[in-house]
């Protein structure tokens, strides 16, 4: 066994676990998880307008 069948061997171990890696991230058992994470972004945005807006509205009852 000399060092072109240990980089061979390393190689496929690399291109299992990259396929690996690719079914895990691409399963259909994990679309919920990622259709949560997008919307994390949007989440933030809301709180934030939903604040705005009742700071506007109570300025606005105070200054009538």
């Amino acid at each position: 066994m000399d060092i072109n069948d240990f980089r061979g061997i390393i190689t496929a171990l690399t291109l299992l676990a990259f396929a690996g890696l690719c079914f895990f991230a691409w399963s259909r058992h994990r679309k919920a998880d990622y259709d949560a994470s997008a919307q994390l972004p949007l989440e933030e945005d809301r709180h934030i307008t939903q604040e705005n807006t009742q700071e506007t509205s109570e300025n606005t009852r105070e200054n009538m």
